[in-house]
């Protein structure tokens, strides 16, 4: 048996019956058997969507004559319980990371998978009300009135009220990120509990994620940021920051979301704080047996303190691996940008933000739907390639308010774009680095046709590549410092070890 502040979950070699604590608390009332009941009911109905195969049912406890409690059976129904297979524990992420065995891979499936749920949830006039300033100030007060004095109790009265000085300091300072959040529809119908706990990872590439929160509509609609930052807490919290910024990478990448950059922090914050209140909830429980209340103090108090080092001025930085700046990656078509700039931001734990997936955002469709026509026309000519550019800066823009890194995948074919990023970096004062990817014509020619084999991301086919190439304006507008040239027909490997060692000067 395991135990929370509100389940006692059995287990059995393939089965797991998850029974509701006759509680009452602030944000939840299970106090009874009907609202246990219902409670059941909608977790089993709203998670069979992340995790289909692993919810059974809700099922009867009974009692039977003898006085023995079954799940099932013929006996009296007394309560209920979620019925759900039993997925293996080598596949939970937390015992992944435990055991070493948690990859950047792996996060980026996670992100694939939340990513996509995200993209498909529900998005109304109800879910977008719990993302207003005021519904979320309402959340924040609430937890610093039911958790203060826990807060006070792990880290004394002047770090618990810096926690709250902050958090409702960047809510008063920085409203119209909220407002904006609201505007763009990223206020959805989530998971809500996204932890390390709730993933399993299976060997042939699938992904479950259990336990969304059923409990409490107000918890579940959310900001899609406030959804990863749970995620990102949690693997900050265990030591993993570099995890924590690849899965934050790729989820932006994947959910063309950069927007998210700038609340990352308050909402780890956030989330700290309130797994800090929920563990010294159990920690304070005298029925819970002694070494689950010493184990869920220390996570209480490792939580509070993240709390207060994940605030938006304290953090940023500290997880990158390189200082904020801005690394623009451009070519001929083919030369191996996008391969690089990957490559690059893996290196610098840095977002990637795509001209190819921002066109076709800007476009509505999807990201390996094709939309070419005439080359240099429709969604390639030069009013819509300038849409693009100036949509890929606001996004890059957004990544560096967070005070990390940012790594821009474009052609850069122009002066005027190579100068405009540059441009972009003095602005928000941070160095600046364009990395020129070159490849013969005959290798960028053997690429693009190996291309025209799978779905792409690219648009560019061999039928652009000499006129591409006719129009490359060279870059000599730059500093020394400012470019680093690649020939990409060699080894990634030497080319990524020459961006390491331009990294290595910039830390």
């Amino acid at each position: 048996m395991l135990e929370t502040h509100i389940s006692w979950v059995f287990l059995t070699e393939h089965d797991v019956w998850k029974v509701k604590k006759p509680v009452s608390l602030p944000f939840l009332d299970f106090s009874s058997e009907e609202k246990r009941r219902v409670a059941c009911e909608a977790e089993v109905h709203l998670n069979r969507p992340w995790a289909p195969d692993a919810y059974h049912a809700v099922v009867h406890i009974t009692l039977d004559s003898s006085g023995r409690h079954r799940f099932g059976g013929s006996g009296t129904p007394v309560d209920w319980a979620v019925h759900m297979v039993r997925l293996p524990d080598e596949d939970r992420a937390d015992v992944r990371l435990r055991d070493g065995r948690l990859t950047a891979a792996d996060l980026e499936r996670v992100a694939g998978r939340v990513a996509a749920f995200h993209e498909r949830a529900r998005s109304d006039e109800e879910t977008a009300r719990f993302g207003t300033l005021e519904e979320i100030t309402c959340d924040v007060r609430d937890n610093f009135e039911q958790g203060r004095g826990a807060a006070c109790d792990y880290l004394g009265e002047t770090e618990a009220a810096a926690i709250e000085a902050g958090q409702l300091g960047f809510l008063s300072d920085q409203s119209a990120f909220f407002e904006d959040r609201v505007l763009s529809g990223r206020v959805r119908e989530g998971h809500g509990d996204l932890r390390l706990e709730h993933i399993y990872l299976d060997d042939e590439g699938g992904v479950r994620v259990l336990d969304c929160i059923e409990f409490n509509d107000r918890f579940r609609f959310l900001d899609v940021c406030s959804d990863v930052a749970f995620l990102s807490m949690d693997l900050a919290c265990s030591g993993r920051g570099d995890l924590a910024e690849h899965f934050l990478a790729e989820y932006a990448r994947m959910s063309n979301d950069y927007d998210l950059y700038p609340l990352v922090g308050f909402y780890e914050s956030y989330r700290a704080y309130v797994r800090g209140m929920v563990n010294a909830i159990l920690a304070g429980d005298a029925d819970a047996p002694a070494p689950i209340r010493k184990r869920s103090a220390d996570v209480a108090r490792r939580h509070y303190l993240l709390a207060l080092e994940s605030l938006p001025a304290q953090s940023s930085t500290g997880r990158s691996a390189v200082p904020p700046m801005v690394l623009a990656v451009g070519g001929i078509v083919a030369s191996g940008k996008s391969t690089i700039a990957a490559r690059v931001g893996s290196e610098a734990l840095a977002p990637v933000v795509g001209s190819d997936r921002t066109r076709k955002s800007l476009l509505g469709v999807g990201s390996t739907t094709s939309v070419s026509s005439a080359p240099w026309t429709d969604a390639y000519s030069a009013e819509m390639t300038e849409q693009v550019y100036e949509e890929v800066f606001r996004c890059a823009r957004s990544v560096l308010q967070s005070q990390r890194p940012v790594v821009i995948d474009a052609s850069f074919r122009a002066r005027a774009h190579r100068e405009a990023v540059r441009g972009l970096a003095r602005d928000e004062g941070v160095p600046f680095l364009f990395i020129e990817c070159r490849a013969p014509v005959d290798v960028c020619r053997e690429r693009l046709s190996q291309r025209d084999q799978e779905p792409s991301v690219s648009d560019a086919r061999a039928a652009i590549l000499e006129d591409f190439v006719a129009r490359w304006e060279p870059v000599d507008e730059l500093e020394l410092s400012e470019h680093l040239s690649l020939e990409t027909s060699a080894s990634l490997e030497v080319n990524v070890e020459a961006v390491r060692s331009r990294l290595t000067d910039a830390r």
